[in-house]
């Protein structure tokens, strides 16, 4: 168990796409100064080959699996490479010791989640769920993801589709949404106390204002009922 973490923090792989991720791991790098955080990294293009792979060779869930896995290691070098100060880990112990020094840690989850095959082999799983799977593991009290997007909404906005900006829904609601995030984040969050906020990684001032205030713009998944 790593003691003493204030969040978990998913840098989505849409947000290579642009030219936002440099000040965001920036602002990540200067965050951590002050929070212990441990970066997890979503997939980004590296995974989006894996999918490709799949489809063209037909491969089975778990070599898919393993390799969305290390397209994640991938991406995290990348953001190792990006965060100030950062630190690439691959086990728990050695992000402890990297976030007691005022760095952050960038896990490269692929051996660790290879050993424990805690989660099914299946698309639904994206590192949304792997980073909920991470923060439960070290008992984190917040799970940030974020996106390239605002947060959760009512409709799936890029359809054209009249959409709203959903401010917080409960692990339950989170169930029967579609859209955002991945299909077995919820059904990881049902079984931990932590609480979840979706937002937008484009505007890194609003990850300090959320650690700084526990609020932000964004969408909040909450572990109890309100």
């Amino acid at each position: 168990m790593t003691a003493g973490l204030e969040a978990v923090i998913k840098v989505g792989g849409s947000l290579s796409r642009g030219e936002r991720l440099a000040a965001l791991c920036q602002e990540i790098g200067r965050l951590g100064a002050w929070h212990h955080l441990l970066v997890v990294p979503g997939g980004g293009e590296f995974a989006d080959t894996v999918r490709d792979h799949y489809r063209r060779y037909r491969l089975g869930e778990t070599t898919a699996h393993r390799m969305a896995l290390l397209a994640m290691d991938q991406y995290g070098c990348l953001l190792g490479d990006l965060v100030p100060g950062s630190s690439l880990v691959t086990d728990l112990l050695a992000a402890r010791q990297v976030t007691a020094q005022g760095r952050v840690p960038v896990l490269l989850p692929a051996s660790l989640l290879i050993r424990a095959d805690p989660l099914p082999h299946s698309w639904q799983v994206t590192s949304d769920a792997i980073a909920a799977w991470v923060a439960g593991l070290v008992r984190a009290p917040q799970l940030i993801l974020l996106k390239d997007v605002d947060g959760l909404f009512s409709a799936d906005p890029a359809r054209g589709e009249p959409a709203t900006l959903l401010a917080q829904l409960s692990v339950e609601e989170l169930a029967g949404h579609q859209g955002g995030v991945d299909g077995y984040l919820a059904t990881v969050l049902a079984s931990l106390e932590v609480e979840t906020w979706v937002i937008n990684g484009g505007h890194p001032e609003r990850l300090a204002e959320l650690l700084r205030g526990g609020r932000t713009l964004g969408t909040h998944i909450t572990w109890r009922e309100t």
